[in-house]
């Protein structure tokens, strides 16, 4: 890059360099089995937690938790994930920055499309945009954990039964870098919490279902080490 250059191309090389079925051939069936498991996983929850969060912020949030056009909603975040593999890139999924655009008044999705629309500008700005140290982030990210906090105010903290897997989402989440991992310890803390108390038979069939698949996902590391991945 020469001394004062703000423009260049954008390198393309890694877009369509993948292989699908390879990790099958690397290092079989079942290891690349749990692999795609533990990504869908992760991406899923992380979704979804974001994106329930998200709409709570926007006030767009049903009482149940659930958002309009939720179904479209994970079809995209599915698509964009799936798109950002293709690329070589990193999962095109929702973030939690959005809190920012929603902060200053962003409901309809046209912020998006917008910032869409930067971000391919700024493929071509990327000695520019490279100066600039991901510490700068930081101060945003302080603000939205604020906005975001706020929402706990609707948790019935006076509840034990509610306020320990509430506690233990919400300290699991920056600790492990991971909003999939709150989702889980909170799901987990929460069925058994519940079978404990003696309401097993309240608790939905769906949660045991969730449940059991959180349990695998954190013991990924020994199930992948004994199938070998």
């Amino acid at each position: 890059m020469l001394s004062g250059q703000l423009v260049s191309a954008p390198d393309l090389g890694l877009v369509g360099q993948f292989d699908m079925f390879g990790a099958f051939g690397r290092i079989g069936g079942l290891a690349a089995t749990m692999l795609v498991f533990t990504l869908v996983f992760t991406n899923f929850f992380d979704a979804m937690g974001t994106m329930t969060g998200l709409a709570k912020s926007a006030g767009v949030a049903h009482k149940d938790g659930t958002f309009p056009r939720l179904k479209s909603a994970f079809i995209v975040e599915g698509v964009g994930a799936v798109a950002g593999g293709a690329t070589s890139g990193s999962s095109n999924t929702v973030y939690i920055d959005s809190a920012a655009g929603i902060g200053e008044g962003a409901r309809t999705g046209l912020a998006s499309v917008v910032t869409g629309v930067l971000f391919l500008g700024s493929m071509f700005l990327t000695p520019l945009t490279s100066v600039v140290p991901l510490e700068v982030a930081a101060a945003a990210l302080v603000v939205v954990g604020a906005m975001m906090m706020a929402q706990i105010r609707e948790i019935k903290f006076t509840k034990f039964a509610v306020a320990l897997p509430a506690f233990l989402t919400i300290v699991t989440m920056p600790l492990s870098y991971s909003i999939a991992n709150g989702i889980g310890v909170g799901f987990i803390s929460w069925v058994i919490i519940g079978a404990a108390s003696g309401k097993a038979k309240k608790i939905h069939p769906l949660m045991w279902v969730v449940t059991a698949g959180f349990l695998v996902y954190f013991a990924r590391g020994p199930i992948n080490a004994l199938l070998g991945a």
